[in-house]
């Protein structure tokens, strides 16, 4: 296993799981192995010495130990920095305990400390990072950090920001997003890094809070407290190590690719099953059901006594008629007697002159535990049935019902929970688009043959509870044709279902970033993919009633379908513009380098916001990079930075995209990277309204389609593209055309010059 490390090394503890039996038989076929180290019992395949553990070849040594006596004058079992106390066999997975990243200010200097890089890799071991235990975790004031991966094939990278609006709202025991936040990270990750924003420092809350902290950490034994903020403890308090889970596979090939290989196959006990990895590539072996112990021993999946009450929850109803089997156990009645030992009871037999009356007897017991059986199933339907009418009423179901009736015409749906299983064949794995953050999205197809987007949220707040059912027939009733439509919603599940148009062909992102052909979009298309963002961003701030904010615009958030057509979708943090000053306050949410520096400092979500992460998306088109990649230069990770930087020093063309500095005058280009810096301005007061970005893109567009938009001179060009009020009324008056954001939706001819468009 290899592991590189900056400004730290990570010291993995695997802390106590629930107690599983563990096999007593000889390991790895060497009975002489030590099988003990201080309070750790180390099953194979994990082992100490030579010929005790599993060697999977090229220098790999993940379940090779080392037995040493440590400071404290106890032995530890060591993995060659890596302190173990406890492994799972079952789970195939191991808690440890991951260093802390820290960075603080500091009094003697006045400034804040290095901010280095801290990263650890398990690629050349078989374990990965849990995903479903461990989540990526952020503590302080105005503390925001990122954990990346960069695995062979694919990268990844998320992250979050903590803010402390006041002293009085840091709560124990909450961390989402007031003083402590939390992201998930995804499936299949060996290779970790933690950096932190250094934009955003504790300078200014040195007084009240020194330190930032971030940390990957299990989050079941995760508890934030409020003095890790107000006392910077969270080091001292926890030792500087936080509990992590690694899942580990004895092997990197599936259970049917494994199989075919039985020297190599590691599920070597009888009555042992193979079980593919839930977390990337490969197996491990579980004992099988009513067996316990070691399956990678042979003989080391033993029988379970279920019988055993000193050990188990008696099986049966009847003391004394417990009969343990090979992998089961039986529940019979004694000699003379009858009935049901299992959830019954036993009866002794009545004598042969009795034995219709004893009919008579069995068949009204058949009847009555026919009769409960049925009452029982009433019974659990009917809960079932309060359940689903218990969220429906919490989501605010009955108020959407009774909207919906009210307004004649209104296309929206409330879907059943089995229509939505059905439609994604109960949310088969197969049929997932995509995961992030706010949830996962599965492809479905409805009764009537329609294909939609199903998206099942993973958490939702107590306000979006309350106002979840009114938003939605709010955006049911958004009508753009650039804005992903939104079919119904499903209320009867803990946490709602939404059901979106479907768009075939992938995302932005995608477009830009994931394909081999993505840089060969030509500059006319992604000017229109701009323009038709603009416009649908612009309609719901200003004509949807009441206005919306998108709240996470992102290439991720922009879907293309066949005709290179823009569709803005997931409103995952979209709000309804407020109507007073406190409703702008929020946890900050999003996609860090797409979020406003302002939002991210005040907690306000606003219109200006979105045309922030807009013009984050601008960029992309422009140059084909990604927003945030942590494996670039420091100066080039975040790419509004290194845009705002680049124009300050006239070097705009360094990172532009070659293909359309060979496409179109750069003079056209700069024009439209002129637009792009007003969008980024940290004051949101001083950036356009997204009408206004709309209007302006319009007017670049008409530029570029029109003859004279490749003949005229450089200061014609800038002429026009700032609305010459000599050319603007013959232009209106030739062409007759109109701003298409005012012609669809106002119906009117806008007054200014700069709404004239082709």
């Amino acid at each position: 296993m290899r592991r590189m490390l900056v400004g730290a090394l990570i010291t993995v503890l695997v802390s106590a799981w629930p107690p599983e039996a563990a096999a007593a038989a000889p390991y790895g076929g060497n009975t002489s192995c030590q099988r003990r180290c201080g309070d750790l019992d180390i099953p194979y395949p994990f082992g100490i010495g030579c010929g005790c553990y599993l060697y999977t070849g090229e220098g790999d040594t993940t379940f090779g130990l080392t037995c040493n006596l440590t400071a404290d004058g106890t032995y530890k079992a060591f993995c060659y920095d890596v302190q173990v106390t406890n492994i799972s066999l079952r789970r195939g997975q191991a808690r440890v305990r991951s260093d802390i990243r820290s960075w603080c200010y500091n009094r003697t200097s006045g400034s804040m400390d290095d901010n280095n890089i801290w990263w650890s890799d398990f690629t050349d071991s078989q374990f990965r990072l849990s995903d479903e235990a461990n989540r990526f975790t952020v503590i302080g004031c105005n503390s925001l950090a990122y954990v990346s991966s960069a695995n062979t094939g694919s990268k990844y990278m998320t992250g979050c920001m903590a803010t402390c609006p006041a002293a009085g709202r840091l709560v124990n025991g909450s961390c989402a997003g007031m003083g402590c936040c939390q992201a998930a990270i995804p499936r299949g990750i060996n290779t970790y890094q933690v950096a932190f924003d250094d934009r955003f420092t504790t300078t200014r809350t040195r007084g009240f809070s020194r330190c930032s902290y971030a940390a990957l950490v299990e989050a079941a034994a995760f508890d934030f407290r409020t003095t890790y903020v107000t006392a910077d403890d969270f080091m001292e308090s926890t030792g500087g190590k936080v509990p992590l889970v690694l899942d580990w596979v004895v092997g990197k090939e599936t259970c049917r690719e494994a199989k075919r290989n039985a020297t190599a196959y590691m599920c070597v006990s009888s009555n042992s099953k193979c079980v593919d990895s839930s977390n990337g590539p490969g197996y491990l072996c579980n004992c099988s059901q009513g067996y316990d112990g070691n399956p990678y021993v042979p003989d080391g999946c033993q029988d379970v006594n279920e019988c055993d009450d000193t050990k188990f929850k008696y099986p049966c109803s009847v003391p004394g008629t417990c009969v343990n089997t090979a992998g089961g156990f039986l529940c019979s009645c004694p000699d003379k007697t009858t009935g049901n030992a299992y959830n019954g009871t036993c009866e002794a037999k009545k004598s042969q002159l009795g034995v219709r009356m004893a009919v008579g007897v069995s068949v009204g017991l058949v009847v009555l535990a026919v009769a409960t059986s049925c009452a029982y199933m009433i019974h659990q339907k009917r809960s079932l049935a309060a359940v689903k009418q218990r969220y429906f009423r919490q989501h605010g179901g009955l108020l959407l019902f009774e909207e919906m009736k009210s307004k004649q015409g209104l296309s929206f749906t409330l879907f059943t929970k089995e229509e939505l299983e059905e439609a994604t064949d109960k949310f088969d794995e197969r049929n997932v688009l995509g995961k992030g953050g706010n949830g996962t999205v599965y492809k479905g197809t409805l009764r009537d043959k329609r294909l939609v987007a199903i998206k099942k949220c993973k958490l939702i707040s107590e306000r979006q509870e309350k106002e979840f059912a009114k938003e939605m027939l709010i955006l049911s009733q958004v009508n753009h044709r650039n804005v992903v439509r939104l079919y119904g919603c499903c209320l009867e599940v803990e946490v709602p279902m939404l059901v979106y148009q479907f768009i075939p062909n992938g995302t932005l992102y995608q477009l830009i970033h994931g394909r081999p052909h993505g840089s060969r979009i030509s500059f006319t298309t992604r000017l229109k993919i701009a323009h038709e963002t603009a416009e649908a961003l612009a309609y719901l701030h200003s004509w949807a009633s009441p206005p919306i904010i998108h709240g996470d615009v992102k290439s991720p958030n922009i879907l293309i379908d066949e005709d290179y057509t823009a569709k803005v979708a997931d409103f995952g943090a979209s709000a309804l513009a407020p109507t007073d000053e406190d409703q702008f306050v929020t946890v900050v949410q999003g996609t860090y380098g797409y979020l406003d520096p302002e939002y991210m400092q005040t907690s306000k979500l606003t219109s200006k916001s979105d045309v922030y992460s807009f013009g984050v998306v601008l960029l992309e088109l422009l140059t084909c990079k990604k927003a945030m990649n942590l494996q670039e230069l420091e100066e080039e990770k975040n790419l509004s930075s290194h845009f705002l930087l680049a124009m300050s020093e006239n070097r705009l063309d360094e990172i532009l995209d070659e293909q359309i500095k060979g496409e179109q005058s750069i003079e056209l280009i700069e024009q439209v990277a002129e637009l792009a810096k007003e969008y980024l301005v940290m004051a949101s007061d001083k950036r356009p309204s997204m009408r206004e970005v709309a209007e302006e893109l319009d007017r670049v567009r008409k530029l570029l389609q029109h003859p004279w938009g490749q003949q005229t001179s450089d200061e014609e060009q800038k002429a026009l593209l700032v609305g010459s009020p000599s050319a603007c009324p013959e232009i209106e008056l030739s062409n007759g055309y109109f701003s298409l954001t005012d012609s669809a939706y106002l119906g009117v001819q806008s007054p200014r010059c700069s709404a004239v468009s082709l």
